[in-house]
């Protein structure tokens, strides 16, 4: 099938640290609107490709097209321009900065304005960053935590700065956003409100590849997965289709030895 059909298109990813072959030929096809669950056991590879598709580690080998145009993930601010925003397992927001600088940080890779604007702030580039400021806000009420944002984002509660995560990497315009483990710490209301805002973001257009362990999240949420072993594709497809798999029985559940 043509990658004109495809958001995002990846095959034959390959990495190796030293002597372990973290990635072995792993691939995936995430169709426009989609959220595409990326899943396995621990060690199975998820971060190690979410790093390579994104910038963070070079691949040893693999083709990439986004948006139909072939791309090379070999820096993150390049990935970023390209259209693909993430967020991380651990959060990673600016402590000392308030929720709202965080978004508007996140905004920087659209901005025109140089190193001369930045000193010198013409009137083009104090309106640039006004619309910036009222894009900001805008994003905060849409994750459901503008009335925070003047908060120090360390003093935001762990859902809310996942909530701030998100707002942050919307801010960039993405094609594809890409969430590892978004709901990790969380408790069940806050997991509740996540799978809300995350439909909200798909009915809106957006295109999600995500990262989760929690299954029932991930099976209520996704349109298709791909499942990792050992950095090896062992199943894609409908979640209810790769929930009966074999091979991913036995990968999450083992097998009983009598």
């Amino acid at each position: 099938m043509s990658n004109e059909n495809f958001l995002l298109s990846v095959q034959g990813v390959n990495k190796r640290f030293g002597g372990l072959q973290a990635l072995s030929d792993v691939g995936l096809q995430i169709r426009p609107g989609q959220i595409y669950g990326l899943i396995g056991p621990n060690g199975a590879g998820k971060t190690t490709f979410f790093n390579v598709i994104t910038g963070l580690y070079t691949p040893d080998s693999g083709e990439f097209v986004l948006g139909g145009q072939a791309y090379q993930p070999t820096a993150v601010h390049e990935v970023a321009k390209a259209g693909i925003a993430r967020t991380f397992q651990n959060i990673r927001l600016f402590g000392e900065m308030t929720a709202l600088e965080n978004v508007m940080v996140g905004r920087h890779v659209r901005t025109k304005a140089g190193i001369f604007g930045a000193i010198f702030r013409p009137p083009h580039v104090r309106h640039e960053e006004e619309g910036i400021e009222d894009m900001a806000h805008d994003l905060l009420e849409y994750v459901g935590i503008g009335k925070y944002a003047n908060f120090t984002s360390r003093n935001l509660s762990y859902g809310h700065q996942r909530r701030l995560e998100i707002a942050r990497a919307l801010a960039t315009e993405p094609k594809l956003l890409a969430l590892d483990e978004p709901a990790a710490g969380m408790n069940a209301t806050e997991k509740v409100e996540l799978r809300g805002l995350l439909d909200k973001i798909r009915s809106d257009g957006k295109t999600i590849l995500l990262i989760e362990h929690d299954v029932k999240l991930v099976m209520g949420l996704c349109n298709s997965l791909t499942v990792l072993d050992y950095g090896k594709v062992i199943a894609q497809g409908l979640p209810q289709d790769v929930q009966n798999n074999p091979a991913v029985i036995e990968a999450y559940l083992g097998t009983p030895t009598h």
